[in-house]
């Protein structure tokens, strides 16, 4: 029986690597997406069994609300994220999403990936010595109970398009107090002294300033 495997990452390089180790393997079957929504569309239609994807594969998808709408559109299939922004929190929120791996592009590709791809596919988690150290430093720290989660994220998106408190409370019917706790929270998460640091730091990880 055929593995099925769809390769979603921005990085040609990547990919092109990716497709050459994994075409090793025996009776696997590999498809490529070109952007979030043919990702998304080509998971419906094909139901893929594996889906390896870049973080930052898409400016207009972070990795987590990507992932989020993948588990809505194909529940099943098992998630092996490369990522090159190492950070033991977000790899734990992407693991409480749903995701089965984590390989840090830090990492050797070759040594690492077909390990990755078979563990999964035995329903074993995985993660690359790099992925594996920074998660377990974050489970250590002080941040490890505060979770980046779908409202995080929607008050960062909304910050850093121009956004004021007010201004995003009434957007997402909240109360004005809870904006500024959740912001300030971010601040803690993501080590930032003003919201403008927030949102540069947010940024450079991938997670402000896309579209809804």
């Amino acid at each position: 029986m055929s593995t099925h495997i769809l390769i979603a990452d921005s990085s040609s390089l990547t990919m092109v690597g990716a497709e050459s180790l994994l075409k090793g393997r025996a009776d696997t079957v590999i498809r490529k997406a070109e952007n979030g929504d043919d990702l998304l569309m080509l998971a419906r239609r094909i139901t893929p069994d594996l889906i390896l994807l870049g973080d930052g594969f898409d400016p207009l998808f972070d990795t987590l609300h990507l992932v989020e709408r993948l588990r809505e559109v194909v529940p099943s299939v098992r998630l092996i994220i490369m990522g090159s922004l190492i950070d033991g929190l977000i790899i734990r929120d992407l693991f409480t999403l749903g995701i089965s791996a984590y390989l840090a592009l830090a990492d050797n590709l070759s040594e690492y990936l077909t390990q990755a791809v078979d563990a999964v596919l035995q329903n074993r988690p995985y993660l690359s010595p790099t992925a594996n150290t920074e998660f377990l430093i974050a489970m250590q720290g002080k941040n490890r109970n505060w979770y980046l989660d779908a409202e995080a994220r929607g008050i960062l998106r909304l910050l850093a398009s121009g956004c004021t408190p007010h201004q995003i409370a009434v957007k997402l019917n909240l109360k004005r107090r809870r904006v500024y706790w959740v912001i300030e929270k971010m601040r803690v998460r993501f080590g930032a002294a003003t919201n403008e640091h927030l949102i540069t730091r947010a940024c450079a990880e991938g997670f402000a300033g896309f579209p809804d």
